[in-house]
């Protein structure tokens, strides 16, 4: 990269993961547009924390955005080259119905297509989740699940995983236009999401990921990221030209009652624990997910 960093867009800026993305992109002296949506129950303390920073940082521009309203996507993405999307629960009502679904769904289309129509738009780097590749019948069986796995619709359904649902069909929706479109796109599936103040940054997602954990615990496929990775993650994939497709993006695969507990802890008060609770054995259960892609990415490999 220039010595002279070009203007990116971080939609939406106030989710948990798109301020830590944020905050990493000012460090590295990019202009940033902080495209922030609507929120119905009102600003979020994060949003509050972003409208404070623009005071003092003259490269952080914010704008307000309806992912519905194609017109304000474009206006917040006017000038960037990149755009890394990280769609969520807006509302901070949580994930509990194909409704739910449906309307990030359609927000992931219309940011793709607005990007399609964004002049000198380089490189999306699009924020999912391990969710979208870890949901399906019999996965116990298979002895490697990466990034060419998919969850299975009608098993999230049927299970009432609303979460791993969306985060499935937003990611497959957006690689269908960008490759209609012919854009550079990269996902980044993370595991679950661990940092500072994520239980209070991030209650809904965090707990409708954590849907049925105990299923994916012992089919050897629930992880941990810290969000600080996660974000330095996201800004290799866009500064690397030869990143491509999906990168499973993880710290540490929890197979062990120990690191359950760990990983427990890590999110309280959301799940709460008994004062002296102990752990009980010391099963180790099958490890399934992959992520060679992104150690060559860190590596600084041709990835």
């Amino acid at each position: 990269m220039d010595s002279l960093k070009p203007s990116v867009c971080v939609l939406d800026a106030s989710t948990y993961v798109g301020f830590w993305i944020l905050k990493g992109l000012l460090s590295r002296g990019y202009t940033v547009h902080a495209a922030i949506q609507k929120n119905v129950a009102g600003e979020t303390e994060i949003v509050e924390i972003i409208r404070e920073m623009k005071k003092v940082e003259e490269r952080l521009v914010v704008f307000t955005v309806d992912v519905l309203d194609y017109h304000s996507i474009t206006v917040a993405l006017k000038g960037c080259c990149a755009l890394f999307c990280c769609l969520d629960d807006s509302d901070g009502y949580g994930y509990d119905d194909d409704t739910t679904v449906d309307l990030e769904v359609r927000g992931a289309i219309n940011v793709v297509e607005a990007c399609a129509r964004t002049d000198g738009m380089q490189k999306i780097v699009f924020n999912s989740s391990l969710t979208a590749a870890v949901w399906r019948e019999n996965i116990c069986t298979e002895e490697v699940v990466d990034e060419r796995s998919w969850s299975d619709q009608e098993y999230c359904r049927k299970l009432k995983l609303w979460y791993a649902l969306a985060k499935t069909l937003t990611e497959q929706a957006a690689w269908a236009l960008a490759m209609d479109r012919m854009l550079n796109m990269v996902s980044i599936n993370a595991g679950i999401v661990i940092g500072p103040s994520v239980a209070q940054h991030n209650p809904c997602s965090t707990m409708s990921y954590l849907k049925e954990a105990a299923q994916m615990y012992e089919n050897g496929v629930l992880a941990f990221v810290d969000v600080n990775f996660l974000a330095d993650v996201h800004i290799r994939a866009f500064e690397n030209q030869f990143t491509s497709g999906r990168y499973f993006c993880f710290n540490k695969i929890v197979n062990t009652e120990e690191e359950s507990l760990k990983l427990a802890r890590s999110l309280s008060p959301l799940i709460s624990l008994p004062p002296k609770y102990e752990c009980q054995g010391n099963e180790v259960q099958s490890e399934r997910l992959r992520n060679k892609k992104l150690n060559k990415l860190v590596e600084g490999i041709n990835a």
